[in-house]
């Protein structure tokens, strides 16, 4: 129990104690954090057979998306992120569909900031799968997809004296997958396109590495 508590302080020395020196966003720096998102958004899915029209459900969603990054340049990052996302889509009739979709791939970012606060644009593509339960005309079925997304838009932090960021990220995304389905005992080729504009609240560690 007491190297515990030794253990915790001493490791979190090492990474607050640097950034006493210079700006959080200096190039060599680190940024290690998580944010959390709600989203309401319109897809539209269109079919590959000729009986079947195109639909524009309407869905809500949240995600948690933990990130790391480093500072190549003064006030530029980048990073590699990880993107779980949760959703609910209601469409016509009975059909409804619950997705979890979970995406990896890199960001990122431009700082400018004025005293103890910076406005920030981000920039991030991802790629992953997504399972789905979903009802066609009253009939369940399981999908897995593959889906490729990109984002961008533009973000506010405030940091603390201690190298802790406080934000707030607005960003367009835009995402398209491609999945095969059998309705009524027909195969047919499904590809969504999603539009959708996000917010997220997260928190960012700046630190200059693993020393004193």
């Amino acid at each position: 129990m007491k190297l515990k508590k030794l253990l915790f302080p001493t490791i979190l020395s090492f990474l607050l104690v640097p950034m006493a020196q210079g700006q959080f966003t200096d190039q060599g720096r680190f940024m290690l954090g998580t944010a959390v998102g709600f989203a309401t958004n319109t897809s539209k899915t269109s079919f590959s057979d000729q009986t079947t029209s195109d639909s524009e459900p309407k869905s809500t969603q949240w995600n948690v998306a933990p990130s790391v990054g480093y500072f190549l340049f003064n006030n530029f990052a980048l990073g590699i992120g990880l993107d779980y996302t949760s959703s609910t889509e209601t469409g016509e009739g009975s059909d409804k569909t619950t997705d979890a979709d979970l995406l990896f791939g890199p960001f990122a970012r431009y700082y400018i900031p004025f005293g103890d606060k910076a406005i920030f644009l981000q920039g991030n593509f991802g790629f992953g799968n997504s399972a789905e339960n979903t009802t066609f005309g009253g009939v369940d079925q399981n999908i897995n997809t593959n889906i490729l997304a990109v984002g961008a838009g533009p973000g506010f932090t405030i940091f603390s004296s201690d190298g802790i960021g406080l934000e707030a990220l607005v960003k367009y995304n835009y995402a398209r997958s491609k999945f095969d389905i059998d309705l009524a005992g027909v195969k047919t080729t499904t590809t969504t396109k999603t539009n959708q504009i996000a917010l997220s609240l997260g928190l960012q560690i700046y630190f200059a590495g693993l020393r004193r």
